[in-house]
């Protein structure tokens, strides 16, 4: 069989040191038995999908993981509206949206009271069909629900995705209003696309406070979900699929819809999942799906959110249990996973979540692990960002770890060599076959 690679990615996993752990991060604390297995017959490093420091998203972590530079990024609004089987063409703009609570003050500013108020899907879908269209000076706004209280807004019409936020992201902070980005401040597209969706946003605010959900809600003593706020604005790009960029067959079983998105745009098949409140049987089934789809796949992409998900909750002692579940379900499939002669496994991370503090993310590296026929095999006895940092792989940056999968694939190009008219970094290219005709006799013209 040709060399594979099952990338099992743990999304958020690192972490920091918290007293309540005895001063060890959750992935310390945690027993994991499994992987660690795989660590002690593999090799170690730390992973960071851009600079050391940097609080990346996990798509755009995702997307340097993939082995894709910023340049060719489309923005996550864009990503997810593909996850959603939203149709886009390439000059509309979307945008993450979601339903909060805001208070306006004297001033007329409004202010973030909750960003992530409670209700029933029939309140959304209700507030939603309200909302769901505006237009104004040839611009058509539209409000896709995705789940929960959350959406996408598109914009087609004379439009561009170079502008800011109104998410304040944190509560008792005023909601941005949104403006161009300032290298193209003076840019007739930009200008009109923010002022567009800032007079929508205003008109969202004033439609939805006298909405009968709203007032419903506020004679039972609850809060409106009386404004809508935006992010990550993008547009799709021209990209090079995965398949061409690195000569892999590429799959990604997730669950979420921006993984689903970047899939489809990457050119990469995409196995939906859902989440159930049991992560480690989770992720169990995602391992076999991805063993048995190897016959046609050569990458394949196994991601869980749980990690990033309990790091949220602020509560270390829980990440450190949902680990130990993820390595439980890693363990029921680990057999048949270390039966495969050829297969690589990647243990690896988009970024770190921390515990505790106010940061959604944090820019320290995350453990990577490397286990397959001829690896390096290194001191690393467990599984943690400490420990690995000693390992045989050392610091890996970006698209790096790609290259790294190539070269364990085997399919690492000797660079300098051109088999194809575009340099690739995967050999073989599939160079076009040099035929030789039949020859001619002397006299006769054929």
């Amino acid at each position: 069989m040709t060399k594979k690679c099952i990338m099992i990615l743990l999304d958020g996993v690192g972490d920091r040191s918290y007293p309540e752990l005895n001063n060890l991060t959750p992935l310390q604390a945690a027993r994991t038995p499994f992987i660690d297995q795989l660590v002690r017959d593999g090799a170690s490093g730390l992973y960071h999908a851009g600079l050391l420091g940097q609080a990346l998203p996990s798509e755009n972590a995702h997307f340097a993981i993939f082995g894709y530079d910023m340049e060719e990024f489309p923005g996550r609004g864009a990503l997810e509206a593909l996850g959603a089987d939203i149709p886009m063409d390439s000059g509309e703009v979307a945008l993450l949206a979601h339903f909060v609570t805001v208070e306006q003050s004297s001033d007329g500013t409004l202010v973030l009271v909750d960003g992530k108020p409670e209700a029933s899907d029939e309140e959304i879908t209700a507030l939603v069909k309200s909302i769901g269209k505006y237009s104004a000076d040839g611009v058509q706004v539209q409000l896709h629900h995705t789940h929960g209280y959350r959406g996408i807004v598109t914009l087609s019409g004379d439009v561009a995705p170079f502008i800011t936020d109104s998410d304040p992201l944190f509560e008792g902070r005023p909601v941005a209003a949104v403006v161009p980005w300032a290298d193209v401040a003076d840019k007739k597209a930009p200008i009109k696309t923010s002022k567009i969706l800032g007079s929508y946003l205003e008109w969202v605010h004033h439609t939805l406070h006298d909405h009968p959900v709203n007032v419903a809600r506020q004679k039972e003593g609850g809060r409106m979900l009386n404004g809508l706020v935006t992010q990550r604005a993008g547009r799709l790009k021209k990209v090079t699929p995965f398949t061409k960029m690195w000569g892999l067959r590429g799959m990604s079983i997730a669950s979420g819809i921006i993984y689903h998105g970047l899939a489809g745009y990457l050119g990469m098949d995409a196995c939906k999942v859902a989440d159930t409140p049991h992560p480690g049987r989770d992720l169990a089934k995602r391992l076999e799906l991805a063993l048995a789809a190897l016959g046609d796949h050569d990458f394949i992409h196994v991601h869980t959110k749980m990690p990033d998900q309990a790091a949220h909750t602020k509560a270390p002692s829980y990440k450190t249990q949902i680990l130990e579940l993820l390595d439980q379900g890693i363990g029921t499939v680990l057999k048949a996973l270390t039966a495969q002669p050829e297969l690589l496994i990647v243990i690896a991370a988009d970024h770190s979540t921390p515990s505790a503090g106010p940061l959604i993310h944090s820019g320290e590296a995350v453990p990577l692990v490397f286990y397959g026929p001829g690896i390096r095999r290194d001191q690393v006895r467990c599984y943690d960002e400490v420990s690995a940092a000693v390992g045989a792989l050392g610091l890996v940056r970006g698209k790096e770890l790609m290259y790294l999968i190539l070269n364990h694939l085997d399919r690492a190009k000797l660079q300098g060599l051109m088999d194809t008219p575009v340099d690739q970094p995967y050999w073989p290219g599939g160079a076009k076959r040099f035929r030789v005709h039949a020859p001619q006799r002397a006299g006769v013209k054929q």
